[in-house]
């Protein structure tokens, strides 16, 4: 092997498994799609108002389903067949979006009717998002799990430049509406469909928890048994509540560089740009044996970049910074995402995996509330500086109190529940149980 080669994103899991490959290709096309509707939702809206706060009151309308719905949708996600519920989401979905085109091509300016449809489709994601994380595990060998976790993270920068570029142009070449990313969005959906629709069944096992309280508590409770998960969790939570400062960023611009609008948009393409770069160069994470170590470490290069960022005066240095967290997040993700699925058991996966995702949309928000209300009380240079700050010494506590999660390795993996109730899942002992057999990739 080349060092190049060596270095690069691997491939092999879309090249061996065709299954595999038809979900991923699947789900990136739906993906572009989608990106189409996220871009177009949030200009409707100013053209309609022409009030940020509006604009802004579209994340409150994703969030608050997926904070309601999230953890129930995963006990609905261990009690049927997994294939089947995506499959209906994806229909649901696809809906969703077509009364979106339908208002854009009737004119109509509700603003009410926005909101409704984005909490609606936030609603349906919150299932359909983890129930498509947890399809692979069928399709991957384990050793191959890191492998397709570095592909979906690829696969998310991918989405993350080309979908609003994309967008910016279709638009544009319409004149400024926006019927075609809704219809464009709307027809994506069949690559999605075309992803799961050949897929094996995935019925739940024969002592399936009902869906429910008791079941989201159970899941909960294995949860704060395993330091392995509750640390990836809590590294996870760190980074987005504390070293996460994009809501500074309008105010950091104006005050350093004249609040120019180019440079403004500089600030998040950096971020995008490291992430796509590391994305392409995982080809080493494969090999990385002490994955809740390196987690942590590259949540303190995550800090510590931010912590840059707030003390940077040149642009230059400003977007190095930025890069540098974005390439740390792209190790960071594919890291906790590997954890999750590899130390979860399949009895709980839907369970754990919804945590996954509500942990991460929450964090993000509670994190631009944490930046701009601390940025209000002091400065946006002090919150920025603050957060990334606690992000490192944060990192290190949890390394500290949880040295199960700190000592894990990446061939360990949950087995049953022993008799004391305790999981083994602290990365203290041999790997056992299926799921050491199985993986996953966040869709």
């Amino acid at each position: 092997m080349s060092l190049v080669s060596g270095l690069l994103t691997d491939v092999s899991p879309l090249r061996e498994y065709p299954q595999f490959r038809r979900l991923f290709t699947g789900s990136l096309l739906s993906a572009i799609g989608s990106a189409l509707t996220s871009f177009a939702v949030p200009l409707q809206v100013y053209d309609m108002t022409h009030s940020p706060f509006a604009v802004g009151a579209i994340g409150v309308a994703s969030l608050v389903p997926v904070l309601a719905l999230g953890l129930l949708g995963g006990s609905l996600l261990d009690a049927v067949d997994r294939r089947i519920l995506v499959l209906a989401c994806t229909g649901a979905l696809a809906v969703t979006s077509a009364v979106l085109a339908a208002q854009a091509f009737a004119g109509l300016s509700d603003l009410w009717l926005l909101y409704v449809l984005v909490a609606i489709e936030s609603a349906i994601s919150a299932v359909n998002i983890p129930a498509r994380r947890t399809l692979v595990p069928s399709l991957l060998p384990a050793g191959s799990l890191t492998a397709g976790m570095a592909l979906n993270r690829l696969s998310f920068q991918v989405t993350l430049i080309v979908g609003p570029a994309l967008a910016g142009l279709i638009t544009a070449a319409a004149g400024g509406h926006l019927q075609a990313c809704y219809v464009i969005d709307v027809v994506s959906f069949g690559a999605a469909l075309y992803g799961v629709a050949g897929l094996p069944s995935m019925p739940p096992l024969p002592d399936a928890a009902r869906p429910g309280l008791a079941a989201v508590a159970e899941g909960l409770r294995f949860i704060r048994r395993s330091q392995v998960l509750a640390g990836a969790f809590l590294a996870d939570l760190n980074a987005t509540v504390f070293g996460l400062p994009v809501a500074l960023f309008p105010a950091i611009n104006a005050e350093r560089f004249g609040g120019n609008a180019a440079t403004l948009g500089l600030f998040t393409a950096a971020i995008g740009v490291g992430g796509l770069v590391s994305s392409v160069l995982t080809g080493p994470v494969a090999r990385v044996v002490r994955q809740g170590l390196v987690m942590l470490a590259t949540v303190t290069i995550w800090g510590a970049a931010f912590a840059g960022f707030a003390l940077s005066r040149s642009l230059w240095l400003t977007l190095v910074m930025l890069a540098v967290a974005g390439a740390a997040d792209t190790f960071s993700v594919v890291f906790r995402s590997t954890i999750v699925q590899a130390v979860t058991t399949d009895e709980l996966r839907g369970r754990l995996t919804a945590a996954e995702y509500v942990v991460g949309m929450g964090g993000e928000s509670l994190g631009s509330l944490e930046s701009g209300a601390l940025g209000s009380l002091t400065s946006p240079v002090i919150s920025a500086l603050a957060g990334g700050l606690a992000t490192v010494a944060i990192a290190a506590v949890i390394g500290l109190a949880m040295p199960g999660f700190a000592r894990y390795r990446a061939s360990q993996a949950t087995g049953p529940a022993t008799a004391d109730g305790t999981a083994d899942a602290a990365g203290e002992g041999p790997a056992e149980g299926p799921a050491c057999e199985q993986t996953s990739l966040p869709a």
